[in-house]
């Protein structure tokens, strides 16, 4: 009997998909991974702020916020400006070595040139400030990678396991490196000598990933990667309007800012130094031990996100965000009624404790694992799907559309966790992990932890509800594409 030849994903569809060898993969998200190491610096800002230039701990969440919603007011000019822009040489390593340059003088500026030298709030304000463009720059432009390199759906959930494991891998090992290391150089105290210290490590650091980030991403770096289906060029008609339209007309893209910026805003609130400070260091009562554990419970977590991916490749990002959304929300509600309950100082004493409070991070991380896997795949799909509704290709102006919503609404992450401890009595000082704990400060922890983003969670499932772009529906769009890049082609060769 003859044997039958095994379809590819490609004849299966009946599309012809745009593919990226795996170790361009891999090292192209090393890109983003640089962004990450800033990431881990900037979420000790709010020390810098209070240490080094004197700014009280309320003060400085109002300001954290309104800066971002900077950040998010010059990103739909600066997308413009990329979608615009197509050299010889590309575009995505030419703006990120921009963005890198002017983030990476921004935090020296900060952290070590400027820090408790007698600079105020005005001079910290305008660094900032500094930092953001850069950082807007690099962040749409890197976050454009995935899109580019490939459109295969089975493929893409596959780009993202590898965003996902370095946007949790890198922050995770340097706050490692941090807590365990420098951290108790400087007497377990966030000091501005501690800050600066670690400045200097992290922009090389910094610096190395995007560089072997490059070498996965020359390959795909080209002008024609970059074009749209209409003919007449309309890939060079970007203009401030079409992100108007996105958000009036693209029903699938505001479901998903509802569902990821809910999400990121919880995450802005969590990540907040001052939050796991309070968790890991005052209510577990070692921050060195807490760290340990909640890096221990990452690292298999990790396994998740390939999970999460080959599921994505089977379900579609639509049925996978809803599914994984939906077990983190029961492993936090099960998190928070089981911290209530305990002296969470056992969990560094008591074996039994310490195991299931290992066991419910280790869950949640993994199922948050599988969301962003799924999450950072659908904004791929929009890219597409926006190209086959107006035939205009915008990853940047996607990207940054996106930005500037999350940014607007995210931004209160900061302010959320600084008004938090504040009101538990933080208001001239910060979190130090030597502080006593009280059932005030467990009560905030707990809402802050685990409370904000099952709010933010419910919100998403909500939106996923009239998200329409499904597994098959993602394939209908392909072919659409396709079919209007032949019909540009053939009507451009009549004239």
């Amino acid at each position: 009997m003859k044997r039958q030849k095994k379809l590819t994903q490609s004849e299966i569809d009946g599309v012809q998909y745009r593919r990226a060898k795996t170790w361009q993969i891999a090292l192209s998200q090393l890109a983003g991974g640089s962004g990450m190491v800033f990431y881990a610096l900037v979420t000790l800002m709010s020390y810098v702020a209070n240490e080094g230039y004197g700014i009280v701990m309320a003060v400085v969440g109002v300001l954290l916020t309104v800066t971002r919603i900077f950040d998010g007011l010059i990103d739909p000019f600066l997308a413009v400006i990329i979608d615009r822009v197509n050299t010889r040489f590309g575009k995505l390593r030419l703006f990120m070595g921009i963005g890198w340059i002017i983030r990476s003088l921004a935090v020296l500026l900060l952290f070590v040139w400027g820090s408790d030298a007698g600079h105020g709030i005005v001079y910290f304000v305008a660094m900032y400030v500094l930092y953001i463009i850069g950082s807007s720059i690099y962040d749409i432009t890197s976050n454009m990678v995935g899109t580019v390199m490939t459109n295969d759906p089975r493929q893409r959930p596959a780009i993202n396991v590898w965003s996902t494991v370095y946007n949790y891998l890198i922050p995770t090992i340097l706050g490692l490196v941090s807590t365990l290391v420098i951290l108790p150089m400087f007497g377990n105290r966030y000091t501005t000598k501690m800050l600066a210290f670690l400045c200097l490590i992290y922009i090389p650091v910094s610096l190395v990933f995007m560089l072997v980030g490059f070498a996965g991403i020359t390959e795909v770096d080209k002008p024609e990667n970059f074009q749209g289906v209409s003919a007449g060029g309309a890939e060079n008609s970007v203009r401030l309007r079409d992100m108007f339209l996105l958000v009036k007309d693209n029903r699938p893209f505001q479901m998903y800012i509802i569902s990821s910026v809910s999400a990121k805003l919880a995450q802005q609130t969590t990540s907040q130094a001052m939050v796991s400070t309070l968790l890991f260091g005052v209510l577990i009562g070692n921050i060195q031990f807490g760290t340990i554990l909640g890096t221990i419970s990452m690292l298999p977590a990790i396994l998740f996100a390939i999970i999460g991916a080959k599921y994505a490749g089977k379900f579609g990002n639509k049925k996978t965000t809803i599914t994984w959304t939906q077990i983190c929300l029961a492993v936090s509600v099960v998190s928070i009624v089981f911290l209530a309950a305990i002296d969470m100082k056992q969990i560094s004493k008591n074996i039994i404790i310490m195991v299931v409070f290992f066991v419910l991070l280790l869950l949640v991380n993994g199922a948050k694992m599988c969301v962003t896997t799924a999450n950072g795949a659908m904004r791929s799909d929009i890219v597409d799907y926006e190209l086959d509704r107006s035939g205009k290709y915008l990853p940047a102006v996607v990207t940054a559309t996106y930005n500037f919503i999350d940014q607007l609404i995210s931004s209160l992450g900061s302010t959320i966790a600084a008004v938090g401890v504040s009101l538990i009595g933080y208001t001239a000082t910060s979190p130090q992990p030597t502080d006593a704990a009280t059932p005030a400060i467990k009560w905030m922890t707990l809402f802050l932890y685990y409370g904000v983003p099952v709010i933010g969670w419910v919100i998403g499932l909500i939106a996923m509800k009239f998200y329409k772009l499904s597994k098959e529906e993602m394939v209908n769009v392909q072919k659409r594409i396709e079919a209007k890049k032949e019909e540009t082609v053939q009507a451009e060769a009549r004239n």
